[in-house]
């Protein structure tokens, strides 16, 4: 899943940031504006995220057990309210609308993404500590230290 998951990711950073540097020559925008940062979050948050998990989770084994799924589904639940908000409020912006001439309902909703994403995070540090904390009381054998057994 976090294989898939990171693939996406890239997939949507590379293309929200081509869509970002087309949309803007197109409506010849110069300003600041949030769909500059889109594609960065989806690349950091969710590529490099993802990749980072699934050797986490070759380590760990920390996939098939419901905080994982758990995390997963909240964490990508979080991330995609999140940066859609981002690139409709970045769309405003370069179509004109100032700060105050945002919906209400942009900010709030790209707040409770943060939230939801956050949730996620924290069951996916609770889980990876359980596994962190039963693999430093019971290490799983290396080749070495099977050989060296073998050899005693």
């Amino acid at each position: 899943m976090s294989y898939y998951a990171a693939h996406v990711y890239m997939i949507m950073g590379v293309v929200s940031g081509l869509f970002y540097r087309e949309f803007t020559k197109a409506e010849d925008f110069h300003g600041e504006t949030q769909l500059a940062l889109m594609h960065t979050h989806l690349l950091a948050l969710g590529m490099l995220v993802f990749l980072i998990v699934l050797g986490l989770d070759k380590v760990f084994q920390l996939s098939g057990t419901r905080l994982f799924t758990a995390f997963f589904w909240l964490y990508n639940a979080g991330l995609a309210l999140s940066t859609a908000m981002m690139g409709v409020h970045g769309i405003l912006t370069v179509l004109g609308r100032d700060e105050d001439h945002i919906p209400e309902a942009v900010p709030l909703t790209a707040g409770l993404g943060h939230i939801v994403l956050t949730v996620g995070l924290v069951l996916f540090f609770i889980l990876l500590g359980k596994r962190v904390n039963a693999h430093v009381q019971h290490p799983a054998p290396t080749a070495g230290r099977e050989e060296d057994a073998t050899a005693a």
